[in-house]
């Protein structure tokens, strides 16, 4: 199974500045992030942040905060506790219509937002906020993919142990350049040559 940027939403999880200095490999970690959101971006694939208390922690890399759709704060680990699901799946919109409308049982099926129902992930603590915003999203039936090479801890064991158990919960460990290459698909996409000097 290949990722579909068509059917793909980024969430970036607390890349904070006041975080980053102590994050094992994080210059590296925060350097991969962008190259997803500058690549999302380009396709129209929806980029979603999040900042773990950030009047303690502070905002996000100011880089990829630009490259967001929107940032949420949050007080829970995971982000889905805080609405983040909201933003991923939008509701249903209401039928409208007059006393003059067809009967329900006529009405053509409203057409609501279509659901992307991949997750592509990145973030820290891979550990903590990471590791509980995907289990959660796991429950809520949608495909997560962990770009690992854009994730990490304070320490690199618990970094890889939150990849160990993402692994045993269903969720696909991918690197960067994975989910670069499968967006485009192809040298010909009109993005390669964008891509390719990210990457390079």
């Amino acid at each position: 199974m290949l990722l579909e940027a068509e059917e793909s939403q980024l969430v970036l999880v607390d890349y904070q500045e006041r975080l980053m200095p102590a994050i094992h490999e994080g210059a590296a970690a925060v350097a991969n992030a962008l190259r997803l959101a500058q690549v999302a971006r380009l396709l129209e694939v929806p980029v979603w942040g999040t900042e773990q208390n950030p009047t303690r922690l502070g905002p996000n890399d100011a880089r990829l905060r630009a490259l967001c759709h929107k940032t949420l704060p949050k007080m829970h680990f995971s982000a889905v506790e805080d609405g983040l699901i909201d933003w991923l799946r939008p509701p249903a919109r209401p039928q409208g219509g007059n006393a003059r409308s067809l009967p329900k049982h006529l009405q053509k099926p409203t057409q609501t937002t279509p659901e992307r129902p991949t997750i592509v992930l990145g973030g820290c603590e891979a550990h903590v906020c990471l590791l509980q915003t995907a289990l959660q999203l796991l429950q809520e039936e949608f495909d997560v993919w962990v770009v690992t090479d854009a994730c990490s801890s304070r320490t690199e064991r618990n970094r890889d142990a939150a990849f160990d158990r993402l692994a045993g919960a269903g969720a696909e460990l991918v690197t960067t350049e994975m989910v670069l290459f499968e967006w485009l698909r192809s040298c010909e996409h009109e993005a390669f040559k964008d891509m390719l000097a990210l990457v390079k």
